[in-house]
């Protein structure tokens, strides 16, 4: 409780010095408005609204869309996306930690794809693919595949030989080194992997909607921010970030249920 009401607390006080800082005019409303001006923007991008003031037709949020209908098409993405690379990353750098040539060969190709930036192959995977979904989900793929197969092989690598050893002068075959062994000690690794790589797939997810984003939170980020619309704008970062914050909870959370053992022994 103390811990819930001291992060309420620091809210307030934010709340507080950003509308003090938009109420003296300290800041032009173009580059900052005020709490206020966010509100109703996030209010209007969910509801009904007239096209524009004493005109009587009516529209559906933005860009005839529902705020929230952005932000799950962008999750549709990432589930897919990130989906694939959580589904396939944990075996491939299984593989990669238990042998070492393999790994000496692949491996600078990961670190490669792993440093360079969205927006630099984006462009390319829209010529490849198109500027529908399926770029857009393997850009989102191939920025959460590497820091999970990365994480996967230092977990295997990392476990002490004492133990395979330990494992095998009782009797265990393979097959029960890897299920008894090296799994249980190597997953705690991997479910620090997926939280960083949902982390940096999600906050790849403007650069996935730049083009033809619409639905999507980042490309409705990114449309309000050409358009000027700074409140909409600002709205969007707000729910992007807390929506990043409940999908780190939600896996570190799963990781704490998946791997009871971690830091016991």
């Amino acid at each position: 409780m103390r811990g819930l009401g001291v992060r309420l607390l620091s809210l307030g006080v934010f709340v507080a010095l950003w509308w003090a800082v938009t109420a003296a005019e300290l800041v032009d409303a173009q580059f900052l408005p005020g709490p206020h001006a966010v509100w109703d923007a996030f209010v209007r991008a969910n509801s009904w609204h007239e096209l524009a003031p004493g005109v009587p037709r009516e529209v559906r949020g933005e860009q005839n869309y529902f705020l929230w209908e952005h932000l799950v098409a962008s999750l549709q993405r990432i589930g897919i996306g990130a989906g694939a690379a959580v589904l396939l990353g944990p075996p491939v750098g299984f593989v990669l930690g238990s042998s070492r040539l393999v790994s000496a060969i692949v491996e600078p190709y990961l670190n490669f794809l792993r440093m360079l930036p969205p927006l630099g192959y984006i462009g390319l995977l829209i010529v490849w693919f198109g500027i529908g979904d399926t770029s857009k989900n393997w850009l989102l793929f191939l920025a959460a595949f590497p820091p999970i197969v990365i994480a996967t092989m230092s977990g295997v690598q990392g476990v002490s030989a004492d133990r395979i050893n330990a494992a095998r002068s009782l009797g265990a075959n393979r097959r029960q080194v890897i299920t008894r062994v090296l799994l249980p000690a190597t997953l705690p690794e991997v479910i620090g992997g997926i939280r960083v790589a949902v982390g940096f797939a999600w906050t790849t997810v403007v650069a996935a909607e730049l083009n033809n984003g619409i639905p999507g939170i980042g490309g409705l980020a990114y449309l309000a921010g050409q358009q000027l619309n700074t409140p909409l704008t600002v709205a969007c970062i707000i729910v992007i970030g807390l929506t990043a914050l409940a999908l780190d909870a939600v896996i570190k959370q799963v990781g704490v249920l998946a791997v009871p053992w971690k830091g016991l022994a």
